[in-house]
């Protein structure tokens, strides 16, 4: 049997499901590292999730005297 073009041979089964399973997973590796070491080359990146959830607008407890958490 020859292809349309004339070349001996079969087409290529379709990739099973876990073949593009793994592709797309190594994909998303490499994508994720590429931008970890564009944010550490950047410098800005926070340590916790904690820093980028903050809320600059948040009372300061250390002086609020009004505040439960303050110590006397």
């Amino acid at each position: 049997m020859s292809t349309r073009d004339g070349t001996p041979g079969r087409r290529r089964p379709p990739a099973t499901r876990e073949d593009r399973l793994k592709a797309a997973l190594k994909a998303n590796l490499a994508r994720r590292k590429s931008q970890a070491r564009a944010r550490d080359a950047a410098g800005n990146a926070p340590e916790d999730g904690d820093a980028a959830r903050s809320d600059p607008n948040a009372p300061d407890r250390a002086r609020d005297p009004e505040s439960p958490d303050r110590a006397e």
